[in-house]
């Protein structure tokens, strides 16, 4: 079926007036909403909305050297048939026909600084009321890409793969009016299938598209360097995480560095525990450490809740750390909540089981098969008249706390606990690793990882008793833009109103950890930032807009250490954040808040906390730099030369315009680049604006050998 026939025959079922919903990120079907966009573009009388999150776009090659670095690398990682979202361009560009509109509530970020339209159609909502606000705007055509399954029976399912999020919740809200709703499907072969909530029956979508032609590589994300300032960061939340707790993290450097330094936690345990001397942190940090950190290798393991599935929990899964088991009953849960892990075996957990009462003394048929289903009893087993028989053997369907029981169970237990999961999550996005390493995977080993509705990850309203027992001793785990010394977090737009990226999932997030017994809400950002002004903090005294209001702080973490601001005082937070702040701008913040009457005239930092500086870092991990602490360390997307080149080009955009004109200048000497030189098409080169292009790499080059 042609595209445009599937854009006709929807506006037969819904009319001129189209309010499209697309998935955030991955889950784009990006040729059928273009299709709708260029037909709208030609149709004046077509009225179209499109209300999604996050619009991944291949990033521009740029020009000169930028461009001859960055555009063979940039076909190579996406692809060459990778379809590009049109309304972007458009977007971007402040072009959009009067016909068409497009809203966002979560963006790429920085993508949309000083754009009017995209900033002005802004949706702020929490992740969790996007499906609510998409019905409410009259949502009547989903567009989702999706992987797809032929059974042996001749039935057809498919997987919402990456993007169940807000389509289950969409489709649940749009029954009422689902004859004027549009359900529309595009497969991609390269999309691993995820079962579970994620897995539909075909008649779940009115239109169905699968095509050769409109089969591409999904849109993976380059992996990033991650820098030391980065690392210790990552460090630092690493202690924090407990043994057999929960996990939340998301993507970037600085997941990949708390996703590092945990697996060096229970893989080079001695190596860990050094690093945790040179930095201190027992002595800084005691009472934290006791209470609400954990750094021993993982013994129980952890479980991961997610917005967001990436490529660190595959880490952590094939580290061994990824390896504690849920289970989605609020009684089975409960129960291997107090049993130790040596004593999670059939035997046990059934008695465990009729101890608390969740199961009868004596089984009744129903219980049988839930005990089945749940793997504690084996298949053939059948209750009739109070016993459980086998084709050989029949027992009592009793449990009793007598020593033989296990003996005199054996034929009837099951091999052990199934149907467990690892993580839930709701969207994923990753490198093209991370979509390798899942289609690799077996259908048993894949199940383990669930993908489902956002309505039930990023909040605890719709299955509250489960999600009490599953997700205990919680971490949950982001980054935000600045910190206010009373402890309020900004993390999506900046003081003048301009949008960065969007709320998202993190207020919820903040909020459970709260809401939650022994789980911690940890947020993490640089300490400065360098922009147009210069170098800023990003602590300060005030700002004008608050992401996560002050009343939920918890626990800060910066390159320079860790705040626990959950029940202190004013002056104790503005203390503590003041000690984890850049040295060079403590000063003017300790005044600021002496000014403001929140801090004892007479108080003054530490010394130990006096030195926080760039400087102060590298000297102190000098050693461990490359060894311990590597730039990639989950490995990269570009080659070795594309890093010494990506290097080296870092180095030349950080030069003075005064200084490239005297590198012009300057012979560059006879460096030995001739695999960099022809990587960037200037091994032999031709007129002077090349030999400039040659001569500035070279002694990029040169200046960043190391």
């Amino acid at each position: 079926m042609k595209l445009t026939d599937v854009v006709e025959k929807t506006i037969e079922r819904v009319g001129n007036s189209i309010v499209l919903g697309a998935p955030l990120g991955l889950g784009k079907a990006n040729p059928l909403i273009n299709a709708f966009y260029q037909y709208a573009r030609q149709h004046p009388e077509i009225e179209l909305t499109i209300f999604t999150a996050l619009s991944l776009a291949v990033p521009d090659a740029g020009s000169g050297l930028q461009q001859r670095f960055l555009q063979p690398f940039l076909s190579r990682h996406f692809g060459e048939n990778y379809p590009h979202l049109a309304y972007l361009d458009d977007l971007q560009r402040g072009r959009l026909p009067d016909n068409i509109k497009v809203s966002e509530f979560y963006m790429q970020s920085g993508s949309a600084l000083r754009n009017p339209m995209r900033q002005r159609h802004y949706i702020s909502s929490n992740y969790t009321h996007v499906a609510r606000d998409m019905h409410a705007i009259g949502v009547n055509v989903i567009c989702q890409l999706v992987a797809a399954r032929s059974h042996a029976d001749g039935r057809s399912t498919y997987s919402l793969s990456c993007n169940p999020d807000v389509t289950l919740d969409l489709a649940e809200l749009a029954a009422d009016r689902r004859d004027r709703v549009a359900l529309l499907a595009l497969v991609n072969p390269e999309l691993p299938y995820m079962a579970g909530d994620a897995e539909v029956d075909a008649d779940f979508f009115d239109i169905v598209v699968d095509d050769s032609d409109w089969h591409y590589r999904p849109f993976a994300v380059p992996r990033s360097p991650v820098s030391p300032e980065e690392h210790l960061i990552g460090i630092y939340a690493s202690t924090l995480i407990r043994d057999g707790g929960t996990l939340q993290i998301g993507i970037g450097a600085l997941g990949d560095a708390i996703c590092h330094a945990t697996v060096m936690r229970h893989q080079q345990p001695q190596q860990y525990q050094q690093l945790l001397q040179t930095l201190q942190l027992d002595q800084r940090y005691p009472e934290l450490l006791e209470h609400s950190g954990d750094i021993q290798p993982f013994t129980t393991g952890l479980y991961a809740a997610s917005e967001m599935f990436m490529d660190g929990f595959v880490h952590l899964y094939n580290a061994g750390i990824l390896k504690r088991e849920v289970y989605d009953d609020v009684g089975l849960q409960t129960v291997l909540n107090q049993l130790p892990a040596e004593q999670q075996q059939p035997a046990s957990i059934l008695q465990a089981l009729a101890a608390e009462g969740i199961v009868n003394h004596t089984l009744r048929p129903h219980e049988v098969s839930w005990l089945q289903h749940w793997g504690l009893l084996n298949e053939q087993v059948h209750w009739d008249d109070h016993q459980l028989r086998t084709a050989q053997q029949q027992t009592a369907a009793s449990i009793d706390q007598e020593r033989d029981f296990e003996r005199r169970m054996e034929p009837f237990l099951g091999s052990g606990l199934r149907h467990g999961k690892l993580l839930h999550a709701a969207f994923f996005l990753g490198s093209q690793w991370f979509y390798d390493a899942l289609n690799q995977m077996s259908e048993a080993e894949r199940s383990r990882f669930a993908m489902t509705r956002v309505s039930r990850i990023n909040q605890l309203y719709r299955g509250e008793a489960l999600d009490r027992v599953q997700r205990h001793r919680a971490r949950f785990i982001n980054t935000c833009m600045k910190m206010t010394l009373l402890g309020a977090a900004v993390s999506d737009q900046l003081a003048d109103g301009q949008v960065v990226s969007g709320v998202g999932g993190q207020y919820n997030f903040v909020a459970m950890a709260h809401a939650l017994d022994d789980s911690r809400s940890i947020l993490m950002l640089r300490s400065t930032r360098r922009g147009r002004k210069g170098l800023q903090s990003n602590i300060v005294w005030e700002y004008p807009h608050h992401t996560i209001p002050r009343h939920l702080r918890d626990i800060v973490i910066t390159e320079y250490g860790i705040a626990d601001l959950r029940g202190q005082t004013d002056e104790r937070c503005i203390q503590a954040l003041l000690c984890i702040s850049d040295s060079r701008f403590q000063q003017q913040l300790l005044q600021q808040a002496k000014a403001a009457g929140k801090l004892a005239s007479d108080w003054e930092i530490p010394a130990a906390y006096r030195h926080n500086t760039p400087t102060g870092i590298r000297r102190r991990l000098s050693s461990l730099i490359g060894e311990l602490l590597p730039t990639w360390p989950f490995g990269s997307d570009l080659s070795k030369i594309e890093i010494q080149l990506a290097t080296a080009l870092k180095w030349l955009v950080k030069q003075p315009a005064w200084r490239k004109l005297w590198l012009m200048m300057l012979p560059a000497g006879q460096h030995r680049q001739s695999e960099a030189l022809t990587r960037m098409q200037l091994g032999t080169v031709t007129g002077i604006r090349q030999r400039i292009w040659r001569r500035l790499l070279l002694h990029g080059l040169k200046n960043t050998a190391d």
